[in-house]
């Protein structure tokens, strides 16, 4: 029996994934499988040969349909979409909600542009229409993100998040104490009160990814890290319709190198995906 008067620690995540309290654990995500051909071989691809754990699919995408097709039970969440960023290739929701779409047809390219216009009903029914979708196609949905931090940096958009997460019974990808403290609420707190769990370490990065995975895996703190890449094919297609083709081929060699199965092994990190969140989240908040 607990002596009288002491108080105890509450579990840390990687301790509730059966680990001891110092283990360092490592998600490696590629991310937006469905939005192209080259992103989607690329990220699948990365989880069969390379060194990710876990992806994303942009359901709103042009080959995710595709993506379903290619799915074998891997690690994937719900990019959950709303902006569509590139000048040449768009696309746009999924239900019928003409507060998402910009003037050429698809989702706004920026988030300001969102936040401005956005109806939250069609954004909460465009949100789970993504999710549903991704079950009836197949999808053993493990998480949910958020494209661009879209519904993560202001309070009425992450309530949206929650709200999916707490209903579908996932965990999310949140950013750290940096981007919570920008956001001006406390999305990370919000969510544990919810039994919502989130890597403990996570920063979105945009560019150079290469230089982020090396320094993040040379100096690993205790905890659950993930890292992001966003993999893709050298195809021409990739090259004509995204500025950051070229470092998406670099994601995929980074994903298939031995560079970075080297700096895990001598880590001595152990890799995850979050299927095993998700099994820790539900044991959790339905005592099973």
């Amino acid at each position: 029996m607990p002596v009288c008067g002491t108080v105890r620690a509450v579990e840390s995540l990687v301790e509730r994934l059966g680990h001891p309290a110092d283990a360092r654990l490592v998600i490696v995500s590629a991310d937006r499988i469905g939005t192209t051909h080259s992103s989607t071989a690329g990220g699948y691809q990365a989880l069969r040969e390379g060194a990710a754990t876990t992806g994303t699919i942009v359901m709103p995408g042009a080959w995710a349909r595709h993506g379903a097709e290619l799915y074998r039970g891997e690690d994937l969440g719900v990019h959950l979409t709303l902006n569509s960023e590139l000048d040449c290739f768009r696309w746009g929701p999924i239900t019928n909600a003409p507060s998402l779409l910009d003037g050429d047809g698809g989702f706004p390219r920026t988030v300001q542009d969102l936040w401005d216009h956005a109806d939250l009903d069609e954004v909460r029914r465009e949100c789970r229409a993504q999710v549903e979708r991704a079950v009836l196609w197949g999808f053993d949905v493990t998480h949910l993100t958020t494209h661009l931090s879209a519904l993560q940096q202001r309070p009425e958009f992450f309530d949206v998040l929650l709200d999916l997460a707490v209903s579908f019974d996932l965990p999310v990808r949140l950013e750290g104490a940096d981007a919570e403290a920008k956001a001006g609420f406390p999305f990370r707190s919000l969510a544990t009160d919810e039994g919502i769990v989130f890597p403990d370490h996570f920063r979105l990065v945009r560019g150079d990814a290469r230089r982020h995975v090396v320094e993040q895996l040379g100096d690993l703190r205790p905890g659950v890290t993930e890292l992001s890449l966003h993999p893709a094919l050298d195809e021409p297609e990739i090259h004509a319709i995204d500025p950051a083709a070229a470092g998406r081929v670099d994601d995929l060699a980074l994903a298939l190198s031995e560079e970075v199965t080297g700096m895990l092994r001598q880590s001595g990190a152990v890799l995850v995906g979050y299927r095993a969140l998700r099994s820790a989240q539900r044991r959790a908040r339905h005592r099973i």
